[in-house]
């Protein structure tokens, strides 16, 4: 029987796949407080140290997952890069299918966003085509974090390197669910910068931590569906830039507009539409190979594959 045949399933690799996913979380999240600083987080020179160590621990984040391929013995198969999610096949429909669905579910935020909005459409596309505008967006440093490197290096290591540890122990469905939580819990790190600055009560830091943790596990088991069912790392990517854009639904200011009305059968709308779209446009058959369910038990159900 092979090393891969032992371990399938077993305890011991689910007590090796978690303590990994464990490590790997604390040392993304470690990696943002190794620089000692009094300046709050958004300001330009913290931002930039933590885009150092932040990539560099992203950067060895494939080696930490290729050190648990080799100790499982899970060797065979798919290549590195493909449980990751890198890979050409596909790569056009993972990078416009999942983001359009995506948007899609923000249907009524977009529509709120456009009312509210100064310019009209083709003013809109003009600043978007204007070379000047990406300039000025990649030269601030809060939203290369936001759009570029925090959705980039958060994927990367908490769903393209932990997801291939966890799906062999707890199979894909429960992966899905079970990986948010360490991508919630890394959030919950802001609660010491908040409490350092004094950026509110006690108690209502450790609400919007709760409703933070909350949040970010849902999108998290979103862009893990994702991930499974496209087999790229691309599409959770751009779902996750599109989503710091676009923040919460601001449901309060939508309730005191003039026009709530049509506004919340939008957001209706969305959210119907989204559910009805899920499966068809994130069907496996636009995505070519899915490496990660080649990691799956014998005994566990590939439907999510399929």
């Amino acid at each position: 029987m092979s090393v891969m045949a032992d371990y399938n399933g077993s305890a011991e690799l689910c007590s090796i796949s978690v303590v990994s996913c464990l490590l790997l979380a604390c040392g993304y999240v470690g990696s943002l407080y190794v620089w000692r600083s009094q300046l709050p987080r958004d300001h330009p020179t913290v931002i930039k140290r933590r885009f150092t160590s932040v990539l560099i621990v992203s950067a060895l984040s494939p080696l930490w997952l290729w050190m648990w391929r080799q100790h499982t013995g899970f060797k065979t198969g798919p290549s590195l890069l493909m449980l990751m999610g890198v890979q050409l096949e596909g790569i056009f429909a993972a990078a416009c299918l999942p983001l359009l669905l995506t948007m899609v579910l923000f249907f009524g935020p977009l529509i709120q966003l456009v009312m509210d909005y100064p310019w009209d459409f083709i003013d809109g596309v003009k600043v978007f085509l204007d070379p000047q505008f990406w300039v000025q967006c990649l030269a601030d440093m809060r939203w290369m974090r936001n759009q570029v490197v925090a959705p980039l290096t958060e994927e990367l290591v908490f769903r393209a390197c932990m997801l291939p540890m966890l799906v062999p122990c707890t199979g894909l469905s429960r992966a899905i669910v079970t990986c948010p939580l360490f991508f919630g819990v890394a959030h919950f790190h802001h609660v010491i910068e908040l409490l350092k600055f004094r950026q509110g009560t006690v108690a209502g830091i450790f609400v919007s931590a709760v409703f933070q943790f909350s949040y970010t596990a849902v999108f998290g088991a979103y862009t893990a569906f994702i991930f499974i069912r496209t087999g790229h790392l691309i599409g959770p990517v751009l779902c996750h830039s599109f989503c710091n854009y676009m923040g919460f639904p601001a449901i309060g200011a939508a309730l005191d507009h003039p026009q709530k009305l049509t506004i919340f059968f939008f957001y209706l709308l969305g959210v119907v539409l989204f559910f009805l779209l899920l499966f068809p446009m994130t069907d496996p058959v636009f995505y070519g190979n899915l490496a990660i369910c080649h990691l799956t038990r014998p005994d566990s159900s590939t439907s999510v594959c399929t």
